[in-house]
């Protein structure tokens, strides 16, 4: 199979079931963050040491860049068409259990913490970032078509994780955060 296919030469791009809309269509907007997001997750994840002590934080992302993937193609497919994989409410309830994990151990917050600290840290920092661009247009999506409502909590739900995740980042690695002094 090639790489290639000359079929978005025009400006256009096919939608699950191959619909065609401009690249500019709302959907392709929404889905197209959510791989910005997916690979930026990869990149801070590669800013981690490749030692045991990671390993299952790189579990649970191998399975939330999956179900990132799973929300990108409910994000592709047309209105009243069937999905192979939809984002569910335990899928939500999932990353509500991982950020319960992480946070329990983490200082309160009495501040805003500017991102930055660990090189991994501020990289699952813009993650986050593109993660809430994504609700967003997702959100945009919604109000002209009909959108899965998990996906939108989804995505909600792993901004706040990667937040709490480059936090422990920064905790695990003995990085100070940086907080906000007005």
């Amino acid at each position: 199979m090639k790489i290639y296919t000359k079929t978005g030469d025009k400006g256009e791009t096919s939608l699950v079931h191959g619909v065609r809309v401009p690249k500019f269509a709302d959907r392709v907007e929404a889905y197209g963050t959510c791989d910005e997001a997916n690979s930026q997750i990869g990149m801070a994840l590669s800013l981690l040491p490749m030692t045991e002590e990671w390993t299952q934080l790189r579990a649970v992302f191998h399975m939330i860049q999956t179900k990132l993937f799973h929300v990108g193609a409910e994000l592709a497919t047309p209105e009243g068409k069937n999905v192979g994989w939809p984002i569910t409410d335990e899928d939500v309830a999932f990353l509500e259990e991982e950020i319960d994990k992480l946070s329990a151990d983490q200082p309160a917050l009495t501040n805003f913490i500017l991102p930055g600290g660990h090189p991994a840290s501020a990289a699952f920092h813009v993650a986050r970032t593109v993660v809430r661009r994504a609700e967003r247009k997702a959100v945009h999506v919604a109000t002209q078509e009909q959108v899965n409502k998990a996906v939108v909590k989804y995505l909600n739900r792993l901004s706040d994780y990667l937040f709490v995740v480059a936090r422990h980042v920064n905790l695990q690695m003995g990085t100070a955060e940086q907080y906000l002094h007005e």
